[in-house]
C-alpha cells in the first residue's frame, strides 16, 4: 500500500468534511475556487509595515524590476519547453504537478508530508508579502485564509480592490510582486540552507554501498552472460566500486575485447565488453540507469544509531522541497496569465504602455490565452498518466472477469 497516497486521500476527505460543515463560511468563486476567510496575520501585517516602511519602500523596486525579469524568464522557459516537447525526443513537460507520488525528473521523492507542510510554509509566505505591502500604501487587507483551487492547495489575502486599482501603478506592481519576489528569495535562501548545512550534515552520516544498476539493455554482453536488473556492482576487476568516483575510475581503464570481472548481489559474472555505441575506444557492457547506493556509516550507526540518519535525512528533503517549490511557484506565478500575479503585473504594464483599457485588455487576454495553452500541452502528459492510473484498476479486475 502508497502510504503517501492513503494520506491524501484522508487529507482531502478531511477538506471535503470541513468544508460541508463550514460551507456557509466559504466564499466560492467561478464555482472552482474555494475560499475559507479568516483574519489570522492582518495586525502583524500591518505592524511590519508600519516598522519598516523605508525598507519595505526599498526593496519594492528590486522586487518589480525582479519580477518583470521573472516573467520574460519563466515566459521564454515555457515556450522552448513546449517546443522541445514536440522537436526533442523524451523530452519531458515543463510544466510538472507537485503532488504526492508524482515523479518529476531531476526531484527526490516527495512524500504527502514534505509536501503539506512545504505547500503550507510557501503559500502563507507568498499570501503575507502581499499583505505586507497593500498595508505600506495604506491599502485595507479585509481578510486572509487558505483555499483551494480544485485539489490545488492555497491561501490567500484579501485586499480592498477598489483602494488597489486607485493606486499608482508602482504601489499596484510593488503589491502584485511582492509573493513571487518572497518565495524567490525564500527559495534561495532554502538553497544556502541545504548547501551549507543540512546537506552536508546528512552526506557526513553515510557513505557508498555499491552502484546500482536498473536497465540491462538488449542484445550486448550482459543480457547474454545472464545478468538481471536490478543488482548492485560492488566491484570491477577486483577494484571496489561503492562510490561513483570509484566506479567511473575502474570503468574508464575498459576497452573492447576485454573480460571484465563483475562482482555484484547476485554473484560474480565475467563480461566480455563491445565497443561503446557513443565511444568505439571504450568498452561496454550493455548496462544504464546507475544509482548509488549508501548505508549509514558503522562509526556512526554504532554510536548514534541509525535512526539519527533518517531523521537528518528527512529534514534534508524538505528543505531541498522548500528550495524546489518556493522557486517553482515563484516563477509560475509571474507567467502574463490571466489573474495570477504575472498576469495582473502585464495588464498594469500594458496600461501604462497604451493609456487605453480596451487595447491593454485584449492584448492581456491574447497572451493570457496563449499561456494557457501552453500549460495545458505540458500538462496533458501528466493527465494521462492519471488516467492510466484510475483505471488500471478496472482493467486488471477486467482481465481477471474475462
Amino acid at each position: 500500500m502508497n502510504l503517501d497516497l492513503l494520506f491524501v486521500a484522508l487529507f482531502y476527505g478531511f477538506l471535503i468534511l470541513f468544508y460541508f460543515r463550514n460551507k456557509e463560511k466559504f466564499k466560492v468563486q467561478g464555482k472552482i475556487f474555494f475560499l475559507y476567510p479568516t483574519h489570522l496575520g492582518i495586525k502583524l501585517m500591518d505592524k511590519i509595515a508600519k516598522t519598516f516602511p523605508r525598507t519595505l519602500k526599498v526593496l519594492s523596486y528590486f522586487s518589480i524590476a525582479f519580477g518583470f525579469a521573472g516573467m520574460g524568464y519563466i515566459f521564454f522557459v515555457l515556450i522552448k519547453g513546449t517546443l522541445d516537447m514536440f522537436l526533442v525526443p523524451a523530452a519531458p513537460p515543463t510544466v510538472a504537478p507537485v503532488l504526492p507520488g508524482v515523479k518529476i525528473p531531476g526531484a527526490p521523492t516527495l512524500s504527502f508530508f514534505h509536501w503539506i507542510i512545504a505547500i503550507f510554509i510557501v503559500a502563507a509566505i507568498h499570501e503575507f508579502s502581499h499583505g505586507v505591502f497593500a498595508r505600506l500604501y495604506s491599502i485595507k487587507v479585509k481578510s486572509s485564509g487558505f483555499a483551494f483551487l480544485g485539489p490545488i492547495l492555497a491561501a490567500f489575502v484579501d485586499p480592498d480592490e477598489k483602494t488597489l486599482a486607485k493606486a499608482s501603478a508602482k504601489e499596484q506592481l510593488s503589491v502584485f510582486s511582492a509573493g513571487p519576489f518572497s518565495n524567490i528569495i525564500m527559495g534561495f535562501l532554502f538553497l544556502i540552507v541545504f548547501t551549507l548545512l543540512t546537506g552536508p550534515v546528512a552526506s557526513s552520516m553515510i557513505e557508498g554501498d555499491g552502484i546500482i544498476v536498473n536497465t540491462i539493455m538488449s542484445g550486448y554482453p550482459a543480457e547474454k552472460v545472464g545478468m538481471q536488473a536490478p543488482f548492485v556492482i560492488k566491484s570491477v576487476n577486483s577494484k571496489e566500486t561503492l562510490d561513483f568516483v570509484n566506479f567511473s575510475s575502474a570503468v574508464s581503464a575498459i576497452s573492447p575485447g576485454d573480460e571484465v570481472v563483475i562482482q555484484t548481489d547476485k554473484g560474480i559474472f565475467k563480461v566480455v565488453t563491445v565497443k561503446n555505441p557513443d565511444n568505439a575506444s571504450k568498452g561496454f557492457m550493455g548496462v544504464s540507469g546507475f544509482e548509488q547506493k549508501i548505508k549509514v556509516k558503522d562509526s556512526f550507526k554504532n554510536r548514534y544509531g541509525g535512526n539519527v540518519y533518517e531523521v537528518a535525512k528527512w529534514f534534508n528533503l524538505l528543505v531541498i522541497w522548500l528550495f524546489i517549490i518556493n522557486l517553482g511557484i515563484g516563477l509560475f506565478n509571474l507567467l502574463p496569465l490571466g489573474p495570477v500575479d504575472g498576469g495582473r503585473m502585464f495588464f498594469v504594464l500594458l496600461l501604462s504602455v497604451f493609456k487605453d483599457k480596451i487595447k491593454a485588455q485584449k492584448v492581456w487576454k491574447i497572451i493570457s490565452l496563449f499561456c494557457l495553452l501552453l500549460i495545458v500541452v505540458n500538462m496533458l502528459p501528466w493527465l494521462g498518466k492519471l488516467v492510466m492510473f484510475l483505471i488500471k484498476p478496472f482493467l486488471y479486475l477486467a482481465s481477471l472477469l474475462l
